[in-house]
């Protein structure tokens, strides 16, 4: 019989809101193996410190990261460019990259990137997205709030990436 070999896609997993990145590892390692043994899964932390308590203190040692700042009505942000600027700066120092997996804070820039990367806006130097995991995320700028500047057309038009949905512990949807 002739051995295959094939490459495990390589994916830049994002982390949730003043969390880290080894705090999202440990909470993948419950998945199954033969879901992890197919994945080059890549953890960074996000490039601020937390600047008020974290939701698992006491669960999860410190330190914990934010990706970006927003004020209590996400009307207005501050540190997103550079947040961006510095998910590219991974793509280019750890990839190349097939795929971003975000959780939460970190799905949410894993929505918006595929977008904003198509129009030029993002990851210009990195390559093309070709896949997206979004677990327990939500859409910068929804329906009550507004975007940060950068990602305001992030969602204009359609997303030509695979996208696969993680809703609530047990629910998915997968998007083709």
């Amino acid at each position: 019989m002739e051995s295959r070999l094939t490459k495990k896609p390589k994916i830049l997993c994002l982390h949730g809101f003043r969390t880290s990145g080894a705090i999202l590892e440990k909470e993948t390692q419950v998945w199954p193996e033969v879901v992890l043994g197919k994945m080059d899964l890549v953890f960074i932390d996000a490039p601020f410190p937390a600047q008020g308590k974290s939701g698992v203190e006491g669960k999860y040692d410190p330190p914990y990261f934010e990706w970006f700042q927003a004020n209590e009505d996400f009307k207005v942000y501050w540190n997103f460019n550079k947040c961006i600027e510095y998910i590219e700066d991974c793509m280019i120092k750890y990839g190349p990259f097939d795929g971003l997996l975000g959780f939460s804070q970190g799905a949410m820039l894993t929505a918006a990137l595929p977008g904003m990367q198509a129009q030029g806006e993002a990851l210009t130097k990195s390559e093309k997205i070709k896949f997206v995991i979004i677990i327990a995320g939500g859409k910068l700028g929804g329906s009550h709030f507004s975007a940060p500047k950068l990602a305001e057309n992030a969602f204009s038009s359609e997303i030509e990436c695979p996208s696969l949905h993680f809703l609530g512990k047990l629910g998915y949807r997968m998007s083709l």
